[in-house]
């Protein structure tokens, strides 16, 4: 997810992909926040009231079973926004948004993101695409959960984290990771333990470093590389 933004003072790549007068409309509107860690964004069952495009950092989607638990269905990051399908209508949330790695975001009203996407075909467009985007990555996040190893699927969260932080260190725990994985949080434990002493990561309290991307790769599913590549087609015209 190698996309450039460095030719626009929008971080956020949607927020990018705006023509200058459609972004113009939405510009007053933002209000720019910082995304803290374990902050939930929306719940599920709840009506959507704010939308937020974050600049950097990670937000989780789960889904949350009657009984409490939960498991990752998609991520999001500079990519995309938490909340955007309340731009075609008022909605209710089907997952919560929880933030796993702080950063920050600019975050609009509903309401009012709703009045611009009803006035701005190109705003309208956004919320298509991305949303179509999403459903892709959700599908494969329930192929991958359920056919995948652990080990795989580790590998390929991370790949993922790395790619929308952009850097090789991810201030995240063993028990973030559980539940986002939806495995006890021992199996994390050894998993992490086997992916250190191959050489590929390092861990200690909390942070995680990337010392081996070409090797990690090699131990990603190939839903690392897909979803990658649904997200380039969705968001191209942010790199040039």
């Amino acid at each position: 997810m190698e996309l450039d933004r460095s030719r626009t003072g929008r971080r956020n790549l949607l927020l990018a992909s705006l023509p200058a007068k459609d972004f113009a409309l939405l510009a007053p509107q933002l209000k720019d926040i910082v995304l803290e860690q374990g902050a939930v964004l929306q719940e599920q069952g709840e009506h959507i009231d704010q939308v937020y495009f974050p600049h950097d950092g990670i937000v989780s989607l789960l889904a949350v079973m009657r009984q409490g638990d939960a498991i990752e269905t998609a991520t999001i990051g500079y990519e995309g926004a938490v909340g955007s399908f309340a731009g075609l209508g008022s909605r209710r949330a089907h997952t919560r948004a929880v933030v796993q790695v702080s950063g920050s975001a600019s975050r609009i009203a509903a309401s009012r993101f709703r009045k611009v996407a009803e006035e701005s075909e190109a705003v309208c467009r956004i919320v298509v695409r991305y949303g179509e985007m999403l459903l892709i990555q959700v599908q494969q996040t329930a192929a991958c959960n359920a056919l995948h190893p652990v080990e795989a699927r580790l590998s390929r969260w991370l790949l993922q984290a790395r790619d929308r932080l952009e850097s090789n260190n991810i201030k995240l725990t063993h028990e973030f990771l559980s539940q986002m994985l939806g495995v006890r949080r021992t199996t994390v434990t050894v998993v992490a333990n086997m992916l250190q002493q191959a050489g590929l990561i390092r861990y200690h309290r909390g942070h995680i470093e990337i010392v081996d991307q070409r090797g990690l790769e090699a131990r990603a599913c190939e839903c690392y590389e897909a979803i990658r590549r649904h997200i380039q087609e969705v968001t191209p015209a942010a790199g040039r």
